[in-house]
C-alpha cells in the first residue's frame, strides 16, 4: 500500500505540471494505479535500449513495437510516451522533434519523408501535446503543431501534394508541391480529420471530426465539413457561459 501511495503521489505531480488542477478520481483503485506503474516502469526500461545506439533517453516511455529510424535526426523531449506500433522516422532535411509531456498514440506513423532522392523537411510537435492512435504526420514541406493542442484518432496531415498537369507523364513522374502545415497552439482537433498541404491553423481553433481542411484559418476558429468551412469564431463570452 504504501508503493501505491507514492506511485499516487508521483503520479499527481509529474500530471499537475501539464494540468494544474489534475486529482486521481477516487474510483481508481489501487489495482489499477499498481497496473499503470508497471506499464510504465516496462516502457521507462524498454528506453534505455537507445543507449545502445548512442542515445540517453531522458525519461521516455516507449511501448512494444515502438520502432524510431534515422534516430540521429530525432529529438524526443522529457516524459515524451510514444504507444505500442508507432514508427517515427527522422529521414529529412531537418530534425523530427516532440517536446515533453507529448503523447504519441499506438499504430501512428511520424515520418518526415521515405525517400533518399528528395527528402522531406521537418516535423515540430510542440509540449503537452496528445496526439491520438492511428495517426498519419508526414513532413515532406515541413510540418509544425503546437503547444498543447489535442488530437484524435485516425488523423492525417499532407504537407504535399503530386503534381498532374503533364497527361504524357504518369502522375508518380511529375514531382510533389510542398509548402508545409503549421497548426497553432491550444487547438483540438477531432478524429478522422484530415489536413492538406498550404494549410495554417491559428491558435485556440477547433476542427469537428472527419473534417477535410484545404485552406487557412485564423485563430479561435471552429471548423467543419468537407471541404472545411468556417462554422463560428469562438469569443471570449463563450468562456463566461
Amino acid at each position: 500500500r504504501i508503493v501505491i501511495l507514492m506511485f499516487r503521489w508521483l503520479l499527481t505531480k509529474i500530471a499537475r505540471r501539464m494540468n494544474p488542477d489534475f486529482t486521481i478520481d477516487k474510483d481508481v483503485s489501487g489495482s489499477m494505479i499498481r497496473s499503470y506503474a508497471w506499464t510504465m516502469g516496462k516502457w521507462w526500461v524498454r528506453s534505455w535500449l537507445l543507449i545502445l545506439r548512442g542515445r540517453y533517453p531522458r525519461m521516455l516511455f516507449l511501448g512494444p513495437g515502438v520502432r524510431i529510424s534515422h534516430l540521429r535526426n530525432v529529438q524526443l523531449g522529457r516524459f515524451v510516451r510514444i504507444h505500442e506500433g508507432a514508427l517515427l522516422s527522422g529521414l529529412g532535411r531537418k530534425k523530427l522533434t516532440i517536446g515533453e509531456y507529448t503523447r504519441i498514440g499506438a499504430y501512428s506513423r511520424v515520418v518526415i519523408s521515405e525517400t533518399f532522392d528528395n527528402p522531406g523537411e521537418y516535423i515540430s510537435i510542440g509540449k503537452r501535446v496528445g496526439i491520438h492512435d492511428f495517426a498519419h504526420i508526414g513532413g515532406g514541406g515541413g510540418v509544425e503543431i503546437g503547444d498543447d493542442t489535442i488530437i484524435g484518432a485516425y488523423f492525417s496531415c499532407h504537407p504535399e501534394g503530386h503534381i498532374f498537369d503533364d497527361p504524357s507523364k504518369p502522375i508518380r513522374l511529375q514531382g510533389l508541391s510542398r509548402k508545409g502545415i503549421k497548426i497553432g497552439k491550444g487547438c483540438w482537433i477531432g478524429a478522422k480529420v484530415t489536413v492538406l498541404d498550404r494549410v495554417e491553423i491559428g491558435d485556440n481553433s477547433v476542427i469537428a471530426a472527419g473534417a477535410v481542411v484545404t485552406q487557412s484559418f485564423p485563430k479561435d476558429s471552429i471548423i467543419a465539413g468537407v471541404h472545411a468551412k468556417l462554422i463560428r469564431t469562438i469569443s471570449s463570452a463563450d468562456s463566461l457561459q
